[in-house]
């Protein structure tokens, strides 16, 4: 009999789903359970492959856009939040919708509109393309919110009145790096006016500070989530920064490298806010299978907050 070699497993806690995440999914399997198959969702209502796979067995059926809805099945708006012309062209069109805009995603999207009323052009900080971000600058008028990527970008910006400005952020990204670009908009734009709280969300804060923790222990780090979620890949990235000479975005247990992990003693397992547990417990498996695995719950924070659904879901049909 071989002896399986040993692996240290610093599990990062907290880590998957997040409040907002939980919400979205929540609304989908409620509306199949009160109005039956299909309901229409525009977009990914979380990124995580797995969870949309799970919602379309149930009767879920996604979409790009409006348009591929028929007007007499619920449509779900998804967490990332959408631009103000997708719940108007619905009530055009009387489609019944229901969004699953993630709430501190709409308290950035509130900021913006109490801003551009206050005559302020708005400057983004986030990933061009990114869901969440063209359903921010979608609260406002074209030309009123300008989207920035790095501190490069900061340079180039043309500005109505360098006097009139606010700046907000993708709640998803990278602490680290969003505070060197807050840093470069003061420092061209001393008068810039910023959120009233932080905008990065508190899941995406805690998962990045316990990749943080566990980073100096570990010999790599493997990130549960979806190559198109903006804070599974802001956590690979921040392991790297932390010293993880191997970090890297994994799906499910069958992505993982094994060649690229011999000869370790540690592993860092996280994963992202709109990961399921049974993703992380699948990965564990995974290395309980190779190797004779302890298992370390490394917490650096506890969560307990919850978001209601909407009232119209939780009323008898």
């Amino acid at each position: 009999m071989t002896l399986k070699p040993p692996l240290a497993v610093l599990l990062a806690a907290p880590r998957g789903f997040c409040a907002g995440v939980d919400r979205a999914i929540k609304i989908v399997e409620l509306a199949l359970q009160k109005y039956g198959a299909p309901v229409y969702v525009r977009h990914e209502i979380v990124h995580n492959k797995f969870v949309v796979d799970g919602l379309r067995a149930k009767g879920a059926v996604f979409v790009e856009q409006l348009d591929e809805c028929p007007t007499d099945r619920p449509v779900v708006f998804s967490a990332h939040g959408v631009p103000k012309s997708v719940p108007a062209e619905a009530e055009r069109r009387q489609m019944f919708y229901v969004d699953a805009t993630c709430p501190l995603v709409s308290k950035v999207h509130i900021e913006a509109e109490r801003h551009h009323a206050n005559g302020l052009q708005m400057v983004m900080i986030g990933h061009a393309g990114h869901p969440e971000t063209e359903g921010t600058m979608g609260q406002l008028p074209p030309g009123e919110v300008l989207l920035v990527e790095t501190v490069a970008d900061v340079a180039g910006l043309e500005v109505r009145d360098p006097e009139r400005l606010a700046f907000i952020t993708q709640t998803t990204l990278s602490v680290d790096d969003t505070a060197d670009i807050v840093a470069a908009l003061k420092a061209r734009f001393p008068a810039i006016i910023g959120p009233h709280k932080e905008d990065i969300c508190y899941a995406t804060t805690n998962r990045q500070e316990a990749v943080k923790a566990i980073a100096p222990r570990i010999d790599a780090l493997l990130v549960i989530g979806a190559p198109n979620s903006s804070n599974s890949q802001r956590l690979v990235e921040v392991g790297r920064a932390r010293g993880c000479k191997y970090a890297q975005l994994v799906q499910r247990a069958a992505d993982i490298d094994w060649r690229a992990l011999e000869g370790i003693a540690s592993v860092g397992i996280t994963a992202g806010a709109s990961a399921p547990e049974e993703l992380v417990n699948e990965v564990i498996d995974a290395f309980r299978a190779r190797y004779d695995a302890t298992v370390e719950v490394v917490e650096t924070a506890q969560e307990r907050v919850e978001f209601k659904v909407p009232r119209v879901l939780r009323e008898p049909a």
